[in-house]
């Protein structure tokens, strides 16, 4: 079931990396009760930076993402970047760290799912409108 997209949403996704970043993270760094953060990949296609604004969950020194994309039928443009090019960059309020992407499996997958429902339970929400298996994306911090 795909689902219809406001202009208001998608004027609020364009302008929030901007405010973002200008403010440290001090504007649009919580959204639905989780932490935010910039995600810069390179594009699979076209080999340009691209950005995007997540949430994630904090583990330890690194962050996990969640491609859930809403429960929509497809994978979100920053997951099949990831996936090319695992190497990207994560701005936390004004840190910026170089990172590597990998899908957590198994037991680690699904202790992070239920940790990250128990936060915010509209992921369940999303898990049930899709047919896919939604991606749960560990960023580690790049050694260095």
């Amino acid at each position: 079931m795909a689902l219809v997209r406001s202009r208001w949403v998608e004027l609020f996704w364009r302008w929030h990396p901007r405010l973002y970043r200008w403010s440290g993270g001090r504007i649009g760094g919580e959204l639905v009760g989780l932490p935010v953060l910039l995600l810069e990949t390179t594009g699979r296609r076209t080999g340009t930076r691209r950005e995007t604004a997540l949430t994630y969950l904090p583990r330890g020194r690194d962050f996990v993402v969640i491609a859930s994309v809403l429960g929509e039928p497809r994978h979100p443009g920053w997951y099949l970047n990831l996936r090319a090019t695992p190497g990207c960059r994560v701005q936390v309020g004004r840190e910026r760290v170089d990172c590597v992407a990998r899908d957590a499996e198994g037991e680690e997958r699904e202790a992070i799912w239920d940790a990250l429902v128990a936060r915010s339970p509209e992921y369940e929400v999303y898990r049930e409108r899709t047919e896919r298996r939604i991606p749960v994306v560990v960023l580690e911090r790049a050694a260095g």
